[in-house]
């Protein structure tokens, strides 16, 4: 099973969240310091906001994919581009613990590919120095 995923930096978590809740609907599922996730049916979307790094605005956006064979397979295929797919594994990353990928579209847009595999209490660490040099930005920065 897939997801989109969308990543947005918010200055006001607080009001970002009363924002997508009337949005959506409902409450987002998991709620921490500074972050937010909805995991939507309807559309079928995981979208998170957060108040960690950066301007406010799109983060990211990606694809939360379920299944290791397939996330694998969606990063072969962006590694056979000019583009490429940059590997973070085992990594802490919005209060989850998650195996990735990460690549920038032709216009430089930052997308992320990752299957979660379990909860975390912290948000996660910064390796956005580390993987920007590498050619990639990560959500956790």
């Amino acid at each position: 099973m897939k997801r989109l995923h969308i990543h947005i930096r918010t200055k006001d978590i607080d009001r970002s969240v009363a924002y997508y809740a009337a949005l959506f609907g409902v409450k987002p599922e998991k709620r921490r310091d500074g972050y937010a996730r909805w995991l939507l049916d309807d559309p079928y979307a995981h979208v998170s906001v957060s108040t960690h790094a950066g301007a406010p605005g799109l983060d990211h956006v990606g694809i939360s994919i379920d299944d290791e064979d397939e996330l694998e397979a969606y990063a072969e295929r962006l590694r056979a581009t000019e583009m490429g797919a940059l590997p973070e594994t085992g990594t802490t990353c919005c209060y989850a613990t998650s195996d990735k990928y990460w690549s920038r579209g032709p216009d430089g847009e930052v997308w992320e590919l990752f299957r979660t595999y379990g909860d975390s209490e912290t948000y996660g660490v910064d390796r956005r120095e580390e993987l920007e040099a590498a050619g990639s930005s990560p959500c956790c920065g």
